[in-house]
């Protein structure tokens, strides 16, 4: 049984890292902190009792069936109302960006390096966030779950509902995909 500060650690260990996933699959920021907060509701509320150990895979599945609740949510309105802020661009002023975090994670590198080579490293870390973007759902939230959240091919099968073949045949038309948009604009991993 997962004490209330074992659940709370948890909650607060994993809410930049679902926040950021959820902002990849839904591209709007608002909707990414409500279906996390919910999320992180549904968990303690109905599975608070279970062992620590249980409440990765278990936020992960709430996690992405509440992602997935959201876009049948936003097909039902949509369908039948569409706004006109749904047509202007998101915005940029997030919290947490991880991809500028590892950036900036190695201060006595970034101090060494050159104006020209920090700015093409920035842009570099731009370009891959941009290419995660865009592959398709199921490559990226399993690149996700494998590559940023280090969770196992088991772990991460158990997550998304599937077998670890698919996680590893996700995985791999992911890494795929990416080395060739990437190779595309002239980086090569």
């Amino acid at each position: 049984m997962a004490t209330e500060q074992e659940l709370s650690d948890f909650l607060q260990g994993i809410e930049k890292r679902a926040f950021k996933r959820t902002v990849y699959a839904v591209r709007d920021e608002d909707a990414a902190l409500d279906i996390v907060q919910d999320a992180m509701i549904r968990l303690a509320q109905r599975y608070g009792d279970r062992p620590a150990a249980e409440l990765p895979l278990l936020f992960q599945r709430i996690l992405g069936n509440a992602t997935m609740d959201w876009f049948r949510h936003q097909k039902v309105r949509n369908a039948v109302l569409r706004n006109f802020s749904d047509f202007e661009p998101a915005g940029s002023d997030e919290d947490f960006d991880l991809l500028e975090h590892l950036s900036s994670q190695s201060p006595a590198d970034d101090a060494a390096e050159g104006a020209d080579a920090g700015a093409a490293r920035a842009q570099t870390l731009l370009l891959i966030e941009e290419e995660v973007a865009r592959l398709p759902t199921r490559q990226r939230e399993a690149f996700l779950m494998r590559y940023w959240e280090e969770m196992d091919v088991a772990e991460t099968a158990a997550a998304m509902g599937c077998s670890e073949g698919s996680v590893k045949t996700h995985c791999s038309r992911a890494v795929h995909a990416l080395a060739k948009a990437l190779q595309a604009k002239g980086i090569s991993l």
